[in-house]
């Protein structure tokens, strides 16, 4: 593979996670403003109409993109630009068809899904336009992906997100104004506060959508030239289209909720378990809160660039694939792992050793010293998995192995629950066996996906680069950070301003450190320098160290 084509493959992976990051901080900083306006019950019924919200869009079209961004950059690898245009044509019926009976299905059927919480019906009929919206913008991504340029996706997504974030309080304070002054947070306003914050979801989607047919706009002349000159004898039926994108599309759905039925099933075996050995209800319900609403917060945030690579690999590794340039897809492969594990690594150390000062920082300082600290402490490892089992689901869904994930997921939740329930039944783990098992399903999914990639594409993963030397030069910046850091904390005061204090001095402090390791123990050559993005002056300054 050409210097040139990792640069552009491995850029747009980092762009994306970029964006992806960005959009999980704006989406921390505007909880706050929300919970002051409509209250935690407000929050509480705009929850449950987005969970609904989310489900049935995960069903209708969650795996649009996906789908799009494989089938086109397939046909492209071959310079079929009519039949990759029609895949784009054709998915865009399907996505106006299939999200346009979703919407509708959302919208009339609300009283029934909310079922008791009769608060969240209008939040849901408000939102659930944003189901048709999302299937075609997740086309536009997707054509786009499929194109192997990342930056319409990673704009529109902050776009999107700093949309949804103005106008869900805007709307939410507008929907509540004639239920104020009132002395305390009533049922209308934290109903009509859940339906302004759904409007501004929708809002986010909208302007999303408007941002990527812009983009498109701009494309047209390039795509019709290709197509002008195309010279492809078979041209395939939309029938045959529908086919191909409901065989990837069905799959990874499939594979998604099995996936995400884990956190129901945890939840369940959670609170069941451990009120039966005599703790109250309300006990458990807080200590399920502090693993849901913070640890896991925390530990998806590095996630995000896991997932972004995993999306710039995808239209990669189709190509290869279809061309059969077993070499290329390989190289693909262990470069995005690579990649992934580099910044993986340092970030679960970071969070282990930062936990402190990240949980008391985000989450108030009685969070900082308390069991979202200590969750985030024995937890922090997962992160390294998780990672690393989404960007190989990503790799088999790229060499048309779309069940694998699937069975590979099934398997994982067996383990899982194996786990939850050997450690809340025989030891006093409690909320810790909630870390334990989720990261036995994340170690579980690695581990099989790896043995399935070496299979299906005969690659053979180096391990000393990849993942001995990052996780020494991580284990350095970890001591060194954790000096600085028992050094500062008892200089500072107890509190958001001291916890913030820290983490600004000890964080470039980490990265310069990590950096020098990984420089002092070759996990580059120059010639792999050269190939990452602004690999020419990383050489230098490391040239200078």
């Amino acid at each position: 593979m050409s210097k040139k084509r990792k640069n552009s493959f491995l850029m747009q992976g980092m762009i994306l996670a970029g964006a992806s990051i960005v959009c999980r901080i704006i989406g921390l900083l505007y909880r706050s403003p929300l919970f002051g306006i409509m209250g935690k019950e407000g929050v509480g019924y705009y929850s449950v109409a987005y969970n609904i919200y989310n489900i049935i869009l995960l069903i209708s079209s969650f795996s649009i993109p996906l789908a799009v961004s494989k089938s086109i950059s397939a046909r492209l690898a071959k310079k079929e630009y009519k039949n990759a245009q029609r895949i784009f044509y054709g998915a865009l019926i399907y996505a106006a068809v299939v999200g346009g009976i979703a919407a509708c299905v959302a919208f009339f059927g609300a009283p029934i899904f909310v079922g008791k919480q009769k608060g969240a019906i209008l939040a849901l009929q408000c939102i659930s336009p944003t189901i048709f919206f999302s299937a075609i913008l997740g086309v536009l991504r997707g054509y786009f992906q499929g194109h192997n340029t990342m930056v319409p996706t990673s704009i529109s997504q902050i776009v999107e997100q700093i949309l949804n974030a103005i106008f869900s309080i805007l709307m939410a304070y507008v929907l509540i104004l004639p239920y104020i002054p009132a002395e305390k947070i009533t049922y209308q306003i934290a109903k009509h506060g859940a339906a302004g914050s759904a409007i501004g979801t929708e809002v986010g989607v909208i302007t999303g959508l408007i941002f990527c047919l812009i983009v498109y706009k701009f494309y047209k002349p390039k795509v019709k030239a290709q197509i002008k000159n195309d010279r492809t004898e078979h041209v395939e039926s939309y029938r045959n289209i529908l086919k191909i994108l409901l065989m990837t599309i069905t799959p990874v759905i499939l594979s998604t909720a099995i996936y995400n039925c884990c956190p129901t099933i945890n939840m369940t075996m959670f609170s069941d378990i451990l009120v039966k050995k005599g703790m109250k209800a309300r006990d458990v319900s807080g200590m399920y809160g502090i693993f849901s609403g913070q640890y896991n917060v925390l530990i998806n945030i590095p996630l995000a660039m896991a997932s972004a690579l995993t999306n710039a690999v995808i239209p990669n590794v189709s190509a290869t694939y279809a061309l059969g340039h077993k070499e290329q897809m390989n190289d693909n492969i262990q470069m995005v792992i690579k990649f992934t594990m580099i910044i993986a690594i340092p970030c679960a150390v970071g969070l282990g050793v930062l936990n402190v000062p990240i949980n008391g920082l985000i989450f108030g300082v009685e969070n900082g010293i308390g069991l979202g600290s200590s969750l985030l402490r024995a937890g922090a490892i997962s992160v390294i998995f998780t990672c690393m089992s989404t960007v190989s689901n990503g790799v088999l869904q790229g060499m048309d192995k779309m069940k694998v994930p699937i069975r590979h997921s099934a398997i994982s939740v067996v383990v899982n629950i194996i786990v939850l329930y050997l450690c809340l039944t025989f030891t006093d783990a409690k909320t810790f066996s909630l870390v334990w098992a989720t990261t036995a399903f994340s170690i579980t999914m690695s581990i099989l996906n790896a043995l399935s990639i070496r299979r299906y594409s005969e690659y053979r993963q180096e391990i000393s680069k990849t993942f001995l030397k990052p996780a020494i030069s991580a284990v350095i910046m970890g001591v060194v950070v954790a000096v600085i850091q028992e050094i500062l904390m008892k200089i500072l005061p107890l509190g958001r301003i001291g916890f913030a204090i820290c983490l600004i001095v000890v964080i470039p402090i980490g990265v310069i450190v990590y950096f020098a390791a990984i420089l002092g123990l070759k996990v580059f050559t120059e010639e792999e320098l050269l190939t990452i993005p602004k690999g020419d002056l990383i050489l230098k300054f490391a040239k200078k160290i």
